[in-house]
């Protein structure tokens, strides 16, 4: 068993090297300071996922329209679409083309703790985030410096891109090892803890790091990044095992945000308003 283990384990880094060998990491974003410089392997194209990710995002706004929850507090739109026009023009530290994307912001009335960005900028909030966790405008600005992060880094692609390439390898190393269904499904199992799960935390963070950059070049105050998330732990009630989790604990992710505040705060002070 642990025989097999280990030449289950050596043929997938073989065909995982070998794909990656066979197209060349991407660079989707300069460091800037939060000093974010990953390579990404990529396999599908940015157009791809941007048309998917449009029809997707109407798809959703026909919904909540049709169920009468788009933009139904006009107040809180305009606050949120107000902090997203701050916000957008400082994308270009770390994509020039970023701040021409065809931006778009809605909020959608749900008792769900929720925001997400899509790639080229599209972006919903719900209100049950705003509300439940009594938000500021500067944790606002830091949930959804964050989110535009995960767009600008296009981690919805570079995600795709892991998942194509874990399905061809996990299919080629069940054949060469002999593996029946069964076999293969457990072998897709653990690549995707072994693979995905760390890489999915390596993502949060880079979107921690970043949005709280993107905030604080607008003049929002990077220290309610950790404000934010000092609020999900507490409405968070059981959590995940960081060990089998996407996101990075919350101790975790606070204490990250805060070895970052010596180099956020100065961005905060020549930007914000007088």
């Amino acid at each position: 068993m642990i025989r097999t283990f280990y030449f289950v384990r050596t043929l997938l880094v073989a065909v995982m090297a070998s794909v990656a060998f066979g197209c060349a990491t991407t660079k989707t974003t300069s460091g800037g300071q939060a000093g974010v410089q990953r390579g990404q392997m990529m396999l599908v194209s940015s157009k791809e996922v941007e048309q998917a990710s449009a029809q997707q995002y109407k798809e959703v706004l026909a919904k909540a329209q049709k169920e009468g929850k788009l933009n139904r507090d006009a107040n809180l739109t305009a606050r949120v679409q107000r902090i997203a026009q701050r916000l957008e023009p400082h994308t270009g530290v770390f994509r020039k083309d970023a701040p021409a994307w065809a931006w778009e912001v809605n909020v959608i009335s749900s008792d769900e703790v929720n925001a997400w960005c899509m790639a080229g900028g599209k972006i919903a909030f719900y209100t049950g985030l705003i509300q439940k966790l009594n938000l500021s405008d500067d944790e606002i600005a830091a949930v959804m410096g964050h989110e535009i992060a995960h767009a600008l880094r296009e981690h919805s692609r570079e995600k795709v891109s892991r998942a194509y390439a874990q399905q061809m390898g996990v299919s080629v190393i069940a054949q060469l090892a002999g593996l029946g269904e069964g076999g293969a499904k457990a072998l897709g199992m653990a690549t995707e803890v072994a693979l995905g799960l760390p890489n999915s935390r390596t993502m949060e963070s880079e979107a921690d790091a970043m949005g709280v950059e993107i905030a604080a070049r607008a003049g929002f105050d990077p220290r309610a990044a950790v404000t934010l998330w000092d609020k999900m732990n507490k409405a968070g009630g059981g959590r995940t095992p960081q060990f089998l989790s996407t996101h990075p604990s919350p101790e975790n992710r606070m204490s990250r945000l805060r070895d970052l505040m010596p180099k956020m705060v100065p961005l905060y002070e020549q930007a914000k308003p007088t």
